[in-house]
């Protein structure tokens, strides 16, 4: 369906970018500090974009995504002309509001086209990220190894992502759902807004870090080789694309069932991935305990921020619940380089992330105050 496809294109770039990085760093002869600073640009721009989008989105949600499509394709071929630091920042900060906009205006159509057909869309909506992913990075080192640059497969990224708004004019939104009146929404309070947005906010964290600082992690502490630590973000998305499979194909599991899948698995993933592998295992199998640490977290954590953006849906057919939990929870992102770069200065690398676990108990507290 229409929205699965742009949520894959989205990630194709995410995909590929990671892959790209080191022959960024290396066209425009940038020093480690000058390329993290200029990265640093697109939570500064997302931010403001997600909060202007969600203004003026709502009730519109159609034509905006296909808007914020066009904003992001344009923003991903401007990164092939920056030829300096400097350029490079800038054309980042509009990958940055790009994206932001784009992430909000896909989740409040999806959050509309829940309500309007009555179908669980959010958990395969957003299982279509972690797999275009995990597809894209290696056809992007592929096609670097046939020596196409920058500029050509960010062009490519940005014609595909293009191409795809195209497939939401066959996207039917705005019937209403039968019997629904308008102006008979029922708006979650803020308060409510952002816990649900904390609590997303808590499993981003994870999954930013796992994303991150897993390769890593399996290098420099565990001794794994390169192509065997760069499977480590790959197996965590599998593991989370699994697990909102396994959700989508059980309608009945609880969003309280989540709290405590997500807090105890979640923990228990990254404490084991973190400092459980040194200390449950010899050192010939400490890489393949990280790897199913990753996986157990990936697996848990998946299926809950789709349930969480569903649930907010659900209470507010306005879309400003879905904005709010979306903007709020996008602080993990922003939190999580930081936290773990701090913690990392402190007790080194396999603490830090096995500290992460610590964020599981928030949502283990919501499992046991929470309602059936």
């Amino acid at each position: 369906m229409p929205l699965i496809a742009v949520c894959a294109a989205w990630a194709v770039f995410w995909g590929s970018w990671s892959a790209l990085l080191p022959a960024v760093k290396a066209e425009l002869a940038l020093s480690a500090g000058a390329l993290g600073l200029a990265l640093s640009a697109v939570p500064v721009g997302a931010l403001p974009a997600m909060a202007l989008a969600g203004r003026l989105a709502r009730g519109r949600e159609r034509p905006a995504l296909m808007a914020a499509m066009a904003l992001f394709a344009l923003s991903v071929a401007a990164i092939g002309a920056a030829g300096t630091a400097w350029q490079l920042a800038l054309a980042l900060l509009l990958v940055g509001a790009g994206s932001g906009a784009l992430e909000i205006t896909l989740n409040l159509a999806t959050g509309r086209a829940e309500r309007e057909t009555g179908r669980r869309l959010f958990q395969p909506v957003h299982a279509a990220f972690p797999v275009a992913v995990i597809v894209a990075a290696p056809l992007t080192g592929l096609a670097r190894s046939y020596g196409l640059g920058v500029a050509p497969v960010l062009l490519v990224i940005a014609a595909v992502t293009a191409a795809t708004s195209l497939t939401l004019l066959a996207l039917p939104l705005g019937r209403g759902r039968p019997g629904e009146e308008p102006g008979g929404e029922r708006r979650r309070p803020w308060g409510g807004v952002i816990l649900l947005g904390l609590l997303a906010g808590c499993a981003l964290v994870i999954e930013n870090s796992v994303e991150q600082w897993s390769v890593l992690l399996l290098e420099e502490h565990r001794g794994a080789t390169p192509l065997v630590a760069g499977a480590a973000p790959a197996v965590y998305m599998a593991a989370l694309t699994a697990g909102r499979l396994v959700v989508q194909a059980l309608p009945r599991t609880s969003l309280r069932t989540l709290y405590l899948v997500a807090g105890a698995g979640g923990g228990a993933g990254s404490a084991l991935a973190g400092l459980g592998a040194e200390v449950l295992a010899p050192p010939a199998a400490q890489v393949p305990v990280s790897l199913a640490g990753f996986a157990l977290a990936g697996l848990a954590l998946g299926p809950l921020v789709p349930a969480l953006l569903s649930r907010a849906a659900a209470d507010d057919s306005s879309g400003t619940t879905v904005w709010g939990v979306s903007t709020i929870s996008y602080t993990g992102f922003v939190v999580s380089p930081l936290l773990v770069a701090g913690l990392s200065d402190l007790f080194g690398l396999p603490v830090a992330l096995a500290a992460l676990g610590l964020l599981g108990l928030p949502l283990l507290a919501r499992f046991a105050v929470a309602r059936g």
